[in-house]
């Protein structure tokens, strides 16, 4: 099943060199979770023929422009396009506000409902769940408040080893082997053992998102082992004293990090309109952290469940 992370946007604080406010698009097992919406969203979601009304639950990690300039256009559009199941926004103290008044002002009654929920940025919250997946919030340390978010598969069942299963079992004995049970017989006799028809269920699969942050090792409890880390790496290493005054990090700041929550790849963005070669970013990340990527506009990363 599908665990793909698609990079719509990734500059900070003003569009540059073809680069977007910040933005992306999490496919899990066809839940899709929009994470942050910057300016021109729905043109990246369109440019790269991501399907609008799939989108579900949207999470705003705090209020500065270039996070959530993009939600009123994406819920306009959603309108127009006849959506009718409700939408999940999570975002800071105010943002309901926001939707809410320019829905007055422009005298719109969307098609859909918005379901929204204030997230508290002072402590870690679950703030979605089913069978499949959890998502969850913590706190970031930025000039406002400022949210990261967590996505975590659920324990996966047991697989079957067809190789071994013996012709037609019933539809009741196989989902016993997929809960790790025995099968037994009418009379209690024991008919097949679980760990000789079964194999280990594949890997749960986790995301972490942490949008704006300086350097802040408060955060690794939350994000320890997840298997892709987003952390914004807005400066290069000459910027440090800079990245502590704005509340950002540094490229070897978010390695820092990934480093020590012994995660499995990192992904670095939300770069300054100061830069235009990130080859630099790159270097200095890789050099503390060699499993890292920048985060590309249009790319998609897969996480495999091997």
């Amino acid at each position: 099943m599908s665990f793909q992370l698609k990079i719509l946007g990734s500059n900070s604080a003003m569009p540059a060199y073809g680069r977007h406010h910040s933005a992306q698009l999490l496919n899990v097992q066809n839940h899709y979770f929009l994470i942050d919406c910057g300016e021109a969203t729905q043109m990246q979601l369109s440019r790269y023929k991501c399907k609008t009304l799939r989108i579900s639950h949207i999470f705003i990690s705090h209020l500065h422009g270039d996070h959530y300039l993009g939600l009123m256009g994406l819920i306009f559009t959603m309108h127009l396009l006849r959506r009718k199941s409700d939408l999940y926004i999570y975002g800071q103290k105010g943002l309901r506000e926001i939707i809410t008044t320019q829905l007055k002002y422009s005298d719109t009654v969307l098609n859909y409902n918005i379901q929204f929920r204030q997230l508290d940025p002072s402590q870690p919250e679950l703030l979605f769940e089913d069978n499949t997946v959890e998502v969850s919030s913590f706190p970031l340390f930025h000039r406002v408040p400022c949210c990261g978010f967590l996505v975590k598969e659920k324990p996966k069942p047991l697989r079957l080893n067809k190789e071994k299963l013996p012709p037609k079992l019933s539809l009741a004995h196989i989902a016993q082997l997929k809960k790790g049970e025995d099968l037994y017989d009418d009379q209690g006799q024991l008919l097949y053992k679980n760990t000789d028809l079964t194999l280990p269920p594949r890997k749960s699969r986790s995301y972490a998102y942490c949008s704006d942050t300086k350097y802040e090792e408060a955060i690794i409890p939350h994000i320890a082992g997840v298997d892709l880390l987003y952390h914004e790496a807005t400066f290069l290493n000459a910027k440090e004293m800079w990245a502590a005054q704005t509340f950002h990090s540094t490229t070897t700041q978010a390695a820092e990090i990934a480093k020590k929550a012994e995660v499995g790849q990192l992904l670095i963005g939300h770069y300054s309109a100061r830069y235009n070669d990130l080859t630099p970013f790159l270097a200095e990340a890789k050099a503390v952290f060699d499993n890292t990527k920048l985060a590309t506009e249009g790319e998609a990363i897969d996480v495999p469940d091997l």
